[in-house]
């Protein structure tokens, strides 16, 4: 069964990243997700992507990639009948998500208390560049913006060209994960004692926290992180490495591993030379030793020597593209993406990926493919019970 979350319904009233990405992971598990977008266009990211003729058809590929299985309604908030409307399906709906700025939801009359009034119990996710509260809780954030502040920056890239941005939203993803790990702990209270939460996720403090080691060698050993590129701070060798046909990382972190990789490059004399015989002195002769063992990986491609490396034990995996792993037979077998005829906008089939899990060995995909805006208006409206009518607050 990947129906963790059968039986409960949220509501998505966010846009672009985070707060989509979060709702998706929800959806995945079996959760009935209601997009709840506005008139003007709905989530922003049905306007980005690749493609102009999708951006143009409100299906944007940015979309397409996390919206899966949600259903689609539209509402203007700022609308009086529009927000009677979505109180009652807030008096149907276990979990709320938003990624507005601090009080935007407030100030138009539906705050977390004004909410909870409605739905004892409800679970509200706030996700936020900052948080709810502090100094900068009212600045706009894109994910760039946290990678900078974060520091991550400061340690992407070599000593030459850091400080870089991680080549994906990182940020945004991370805050969408910390989003749906919470709501799925605090709808478990909920289920148990009936009691709901105001779940305060800071995007900031969230790739803060996915910081963990260098952050804690700072903190601990007063190291101050420095970019290493493709180099591992904690072992050597442990990194990327030049082979016949392109770049294999090795993580040869154990002394065992590091003994058995030189025997299989036919090096065996480098585990006794004192300037890598151990693991400190290996960090400290790290350029050297990469020297040597590139010089011997030369003879063979990358992927003789993942096999090779592997089955004896030692980490190793090529450097791919992502066309390059998607076409890879452990993620076709582990069914990574799913597909879709016949998508609104589309001219041809979609391929979405799934989570990252599966559940009792089965992949749990989405249900439906991506909404066009308001698809789903006379649908969700017309099964909401009549005990889920809720009159306007006042």
């Amino acid at each position: 069964m990947t129906d963790l979350l059968s039986g409960i319904r949220v509501l998505d009233l966010t846009n672009v990243l985070a707060g989509p990405y979060c709702a998706y992971q929800l959806a995945l598990l079996g959760a009935d997700v209601i997009k709840v977008e506005g008139p003007q266009g709905g989530d922003l990211a049905r306007q980005l992507g690749g493609p102009p003729k999708l951006n143009s058809a409100g299906m944007g590929a940015s979309f397409l990639a996390q919206n899966a299985g949600k259903r689609s309604v539209m509402l203007d908030l700022k609308n009086e009948t529009d927000r009677e409307r979505f109180l009652d399906l807030v008096a149907s709906a276990d979990a709320l998500v938003e990624n507005f700025r601090p009080g935007v939801m407030k100030r138009l009359g539906l705050g977390y208390e004004m909410l909870r009034a409605v739905r004892p119990g409800l679970v509200y996710c706030a996700i936020s560049g900052f948080g709810q509260s502090g100094p900068m809780r009212d600045n706009p954030a894109y994910d760039q913006i946290i990678q900078g502040l974060s520091g991550i920056m400061s340690i992407t890239g070599t000593p030459e060209t850091a400080p870089l941005r991680v080549g994906y939203p990182v940020a945004d993803t991370l805050g969408g994960l910390v989003g749906a790990f919470s709501i799925a702990a605090a709808l478990v209270r909920q289920k148990t004692s009936g009691e709901g939460a105001f779940l305060d996720v800071s995007m900031l403090e969230c790739t803060l926290s996915a910081l963990g080691w260098p952050v804690s060698n700072y903190l601990t050993a007063g190291v101050d992180p420095k970019p290493m590129g493709n180099e591992n701070m904690t072992a050597a060798p442990s990194g990327a490495f030049r082979t016949g046909d392109g770049l294999i990382n090795i993580a040869a972190n154990k002394q065992e591993q590091f003994v058995a990789l030189c025997r299989l490059i036919g090096r065996p004399e480098l585990a006794s030379d004192p300037r890598f015989a151990e693991r400190e002195t290996r960090k400290q002769n790290r350029a050297a030793l990469k020297a040597e063992i590139e010089d011997a990986l030369a003879s063979d491609p990358a992927a003789i020597w993942e096999e090779t490396l592997n089955r004896a034990g030692v980490p190793a995996g090529r450097v791919l593209t992502i066309p390059q792993v998607l076409t890879e037979p452990q993620v076709l077998e582990r069914q990574v993406t799913a597909r879709f005829e016949n998508v609104a906008g589309m001219e041809g089939p979609l391929t979405v990926l799934r989570g990252g899990f599966m559940i009792d060995g089965t992949a749990p995909l989405p249900t439906r493919p991506p909404p066009v805006l308001g698809e789903h208006m006379d649908e969700v409206f017309a099964g909401l019970p009549p005990h889920a009518k809720a009159k306007a607050l006042t």
